[in-house]
């Protein structure tokens, strides 16, 4: 692995940087938005600008990031731990893999499981729309779809806006923000429809 390259990318969907792991409840929050995702990499002891630092305890590293993957992610995950020295300093990498038992939820701060997502390379908190995708996604059961006047208006309006948020969606079909929800899953799973989350909205375009 050619680590220093690897840096220059900079962080993004499937790449984070830290200096060192100081919580467990933050970087289980990053592994499980890797595994809801298509996984990805933790470099330890890199800092935020990709300067190498080097952990002062690899043991202990290790330690935080496998106490946070089995008690702090549930479904528990198994990261794959690599060394690799860079001018004398020692990198720990580890690597989470795509899950294909999603979601993936973290526990937070306030005692409470929440499903996250990587939206470039920050971890985001998933909506009711993403999870319900992540968990239908996994199930292996097909979507059948029947195209009714409601979906039928949604694809018009796609086809003439370019995008639509889930408000926007209750407005213009006059229906309830569980039935829209329901609505949009089924077109995003059939692959008509595609989920866009950022840090600030999430919104719904034509596929």
């Amino acid at each position: 692995m050619n680590l220093k390259r690897l840096i220059f990318e900079g962080e993004g969907v499937s790449l984070d940087f830290k200096k060192t792991i100081t919580s467990c409840e933050k970087i289980a929050r990053t592994m499980v938005s890797f595994a809801n995702n298509k996984g990805g990499k933790l470099l330890i002891g890199v800092a935020d600008d990709g300067t190498i630092k080097g952990v002062k305890s690899e043991d202990e590293e290790r330690y935080m990031i496998t106490k946070a993957a089995l008690f702090f992610a549930r479904p528990a995950l198994e990261p794959i731990f690599e060394e690799v020295y860079v001018d004398d300093k020692l990198v720990l990498i580890a690597e989470i893999e795509q899950s294909n038992m999603k979601p993936h939820y973290a526990l937070a701060e306030d005692g409470k499981w929440w499903v996250y997502v990587r939206v470039k390379d920050k971890s985001v908190l998933a909506s009711k729309i993403v999870v319900d995708v992540l968990k239908r996604s996994s199930d292996n059961e097909g979507v059948l779809i029947t195209y009714s006047t409601n979906e039928k208006t949604l694809l018009e309006h796609l086809d003439k806006t370019d995008r639509i948020t889930i408000k926007e969606c209750c407005q213009l079909l006059n229906i309830g923000r569980k039935k829209a929800q329901k609505l949009l899953v089924d077109l995003i799973l059939s692959g008509v429809v595609r989920i866009n989350t950022t840090e600030k909205e999430e919104f719904y375009t034509a596929a």
